[in-house]
């Protein structure tokens, strides 16, 4: 038997590991870097910054590009490592353990001007791969650089801080004494969290390195972050904004499953990369990922006429274009707020919620209650005056949704709704659709709601297990004194067999949820 020596790339090992700091694989830095104009990498001139180091891949990588593409300019191979990590890349870590990593992989040594490392003009230990442990600037209980919790972010000396060096800062620029970067490269933390939780609760960050980045006016900026950013939400709706009108990102390329990205690793709405040019006006070509190739590709506007976020399907375009030529209300017109009986009573000064009294037995004038974990549970009776909102609705017919379905992926998600008798309520769980005096004009939404039309204009704005009212801001209203098909709504749009085709391609039938 034949032995065969493998020896794995360590940061490619180290991308695999599951981290809240996604570990960024070689495949993918070398996929960004091939973005940027090859000529940037056959100048001595050219200088790179990563300001969010993790393990130096970045670094690393774009070193290999110079050793090669200066060969001719500097023949001398210890001479021209020594010019690259001196005078052309430079890097800012997020933690002091990833400093180390960092000029490991970059120096082949821990310590810049140690005995090992490969350049020999170092003086100091750091050399330009930068860490200074910085504290939060706390007011009010929050950082006001990235907005951490005082209460969860302000720790003993010993532990790690999580206060980046990069953003808390209001002259970036002061960090390399006034240094000109022409390419800004990396892959930045993605989220705190708050101290109500973690996942949807935690607070995204990513954004916050994106625009300090652009403080310091390179030539070249990209980032892979989560796509979140497309639609918007929890700190996010002026930075989406900002990015969907900026004409200076000319490549976009968007990973709906970032596994593809990141193996073994779930972020909720997959990730993207983008590539900005400080001298580029235009649009922007965009690149749909699947299962490691490019399935889609399109040079057009970020942000749609009529729309406030990022459609991210191609395909879709044309479809959503058909939909708004018809100029008709959206059905968000008859999809309630959040807490739709006002029954989100938190503690003072807490996260936690104070549960509704309710009862399990009907009981004279009770109103019938719809909680998390009935359907398991049984059916709960409260009192009409612990309403608070919304009394009106009472009385009739409502179609429940709840706030929260599915995964965040067009494929796998299906709304599964419950039409709910008169003289009945529901917790924040549930959005309400309606209310409707009969019933049939309920089951009419409902039919609606179950199909492939209906699924593919919510998730272009549904990217992850959040399905508030906004989500369904794309979706047209209807006629609902009859039911509707797919058949019925492909014929009324005008769809061609192309886009059926995708629609079929993308959408799970029902049938398959069960």
């Amino acid at each position: 038997m034949i032995e065969v020596n493998y020896n794995p790339d360590v940061l490619t090992c180290l991308a695999n590991l599951s981290n809240d700091e996604v570990f960024t694989p070689p495949s993918l830095a070398n996929q960004m870097l091939d973005t940027l104009p090859q000529e940037l990498f056959t100048s001595s001139k050219t200088t790179f910054l990563d300001p969010v180091s993790k393990s130096g891949v970045f670094l690393r990588e774009i070193a290999k590009r110079l050793m090669v593409g200066l060969e001719k300019e500097i023949p001398d191979q210890q001479e021209r490592l020594n010019h690259i990590f001196s005078k052309q890349l430079f890097g800012i870590a997020i933690t002091e353990l990833t400093s180390l990593l960092t000029r490991r992989s970059v120096y082949c040594s821990k310590i810049a001007n140690g005995k090992y490392s490969i350049c020999e003009t170092f003086n100091t230990e750091q050399g330009n791969i930068l860490f200074d442990k910085i504290e939060h600037t706390w007011k009010n209980g929050k950082c006001t650089f990235c907005n951490a919790s005082q209460e969860v972010y302000e720790r003993e000396d010993a532990l790690e801080t999580y206060a980046y060096q990069f953003i808390h800062t209001n002259n970036p620029e002061k960090l390399f004494k006034n240094m000109k970067f022409d390419v800004i490269v990396g892959n930045p933390p993605y989220q705190l969290n708050d101290g109500g939780g973690t996942g949807s609760s935690a607070i995204p960050i990513y954004h916050k390195f994106i625009q300090q980045a652009k403080k310091l006016k390179p030539k070249y900026l990209s980032m892979i972050v989560p796509s979140r950013w497309f639609t918007g939400g929890r700190g996010l709706d002026e930075f989406r904004d900002e990015m969907l009108k900026d004409k200076r990102i000319s490549r976009l390329h968007d990973f709906p499953n970032a596994s593809d990205c990141f193996p073994g690793v779930e972020i909720k709405g997959g990730v993207c990369f983008f590539l900005w040019e400080k001298d580029y006006n235009g649009k922007t070509q965009v690149f749909t990922h699947e299962n490691s190739v490019i399935k889609s590709e399109s040079l057009r506007y970020l942000l749609e006429n009529g729309a406030e976020t990022f459609i991210r399907y191609n395909e879709a375009i044309s479809i959503l274009h058909k939909v708004q030529s018809l100029k008709e209300k959206s059905f968000t017109n008859i999809i309630s707020s959040n807490d739709p009986f006002g029954f989100d009573v938190r503690v003072d000064g807490s996260y936690k919620r104070v549960k509704p009294k309710y009862k399990k037995e009907p009981f004279n004038n009770a109103i019938k209650f719809y909680y998390n974990g009935w359907q398991r549970e049984g059916i709960g009776y409260i009192e009409k005056d612990s309403i608070r909102k919304n009394i009106d609705f009472i009385k009739d017919y409502k179609v429940l949704i709840t706030k929260a379905w599915g995964v965040g992926s067009m494929g796998k998600d299906w709304l599964q709704p419950l039409i709910v008798e008169p003289n009945s309520c529901c917790t924040e769980t549930y959005l309400i659709i309606g209310p409707f005096s009969k019933k049939s004009t309920a089951e009419n939404v409902v039919s609606y709601t179950q199909t492939k039309f209906f699924h593919l204009l919510v998730a272009l704005i549904k990217l992850t297990q959040n399905a508030m009212k906004k989500v369904y801001s794309f979706v047209p209203m209807q006629d609902f004194t009859l039911p509707w098909t797919d058949e019925k709504l492909y014929a009324k749009y005008g769809l061609t067999v192309e886009e059926i085709a995708f629609i079929d391609s993308m959408i799970r039938p029902m049938e398959l949820e069960q």
